[in-house]
């Protein structure tokens, strides 16, 4: 860590009162990166102080035990910019960026990890992409400098099969350095680890999406907070997405149907058996088909019961937050109509 880079700059007043609100608002989760923490804060500095966009950095420490909290308490002192967001332990890098998607103010909001392996000097391009009508842009880390084995691999298979599974033909979902509209990101809650899927979750509401190839730099501090151990995550929350694609807004589409095929089939064999009793004569107390169809039942009746409770949650969820079952991108009409009194 360079001491020098906490002097840089000399503590300014804050007034918020006075403060017009930021364009854009960097968002960056930080965990046990205090070796790089004055680096990127300087770097994302010095990319945007030239642009000329009024900005505003928000760091979200989630429950760093190398001093990183610390010393970014000291650097939110000194920089006009920055804001720094302690949470009282470690979340996860989902709750961190939710905490900093909820402090954010700007009407473009971008995201990046801490790990300086993201290069802050993409951020004025993803912008620009955004900016030609995009509700987001995500990097697609083209020539990542990472292991072989222990992260491309599993990146590849996991990206191939969120591709399939969701549809959204993104090469690259595990860069955080994305780009995004804030009403898109207001529509959007986040739990567990959706974070790996935010471009799925924006295609849900509706969101159009664009890549670009970014830089990626080999790590140069600290060590990786990833392994092998998130590739079985990923395919668990996969299951997840999937279903809020498909049945947010219609569960009982997907259990009344599974309800149907596995009472069906109950009842199918609960004939056969039937006859085989009255018709032939044939015992069929012993039988493995008796208990499979009472089980074929009492599953049927299970599922449609899933679907009805999934169906009330689901208006729970929408109408208790006032959450619409669509989203409307524009509303285009003249201006040039009267209305007069009567009609």
């Amino acid at each position: 860590m360079n001491p020098s880079l906490l002097s840089q700059s000399t503590q300014v007043p804050r007034d918020s009162a006075f403060k017009p609100l930021p364009d854009v608002s960097v968002v960056v989760p930080i965990y046990n990166e205090v070796e790089s923490l004055p680096h990127l804060i300087e770097a994302i500095a010095s990319t945007l102080n030239p642009t000329g966009m009024n900005y505003e950095l928000i760091c979200v420490d989630d429950g760093s035990k190398d001093g990183s909290a610390e010393l970014l308490k000291q650097l939110a002192l000194t920089r006009p910019h920055l804001r720094a967001v302690i949470l009282r332990r470690n979340y996860g890098q989902t709750a961190a960026m939710a905490a900093g998607f909820k402090h954010a103010r700007g009407r473009t909001i971008v995201t990046l990890d801490g790990d300086l392996q993201n290069d802050p000097a993409d951020i004025p391009m993803l912008i620009a992409k955004l900016d030609e009508g995009y509700d987001l842009v995500t990097g697609w880390r083209k020539n990542r400098q990472d292991a072989a084995l222990t992260r491309l691999l599993p990146s590849k298979i996991a990206n191939w099969l969120i591709r399939q599974i969701t549809g959204v033909h993104v090469h690259d979902y595990g860069c955080s350095l994305k780009a995004y509209r804030a009403e898109l990101i207001a529509d959007m809650n986040l739990y567990g680890e959706l974070h790996r899927f935010l471009p799925a979750l924006a295609f849900i509401e509706g969101a159009r999406i664009t890549e670009l190839p970014v830089r990626h730099h080999a790590r140069r501090h600290g060590s990786s907070k990833y392994g092998l151990g998130r590739t079985f995550r990923v395919v668990l929350d996969l299951f997840t997405i999937y279903f809020m694609k498909k049945f947010l807004t219609r569960p009982m589409h997907v259990f009344g149907l599974l309800g149907i095929i596995s009472t069906a089939s109950g009842i199918g064999l609960g004939v056969y058996l039937t006859i085989l009793k009255l018709g032939f004569g044939q015992n069929i107390g012993n039988r493995p088909l008796l208990i499979l169809a009472v089980v074929l039942l009492l599953t049927g009746i299970q599922l449609f019961c899933f679907g009805l409770l999934g169906e009330l949650l689901m208006r729970t969820y929408h109408e208790s937050q006032g959450r619409p079952i669509y989203r409307v991108r524009e509303v285009v009409e003249s201006n040039v109509t009267e209305y007069k009194e009567g009609d």
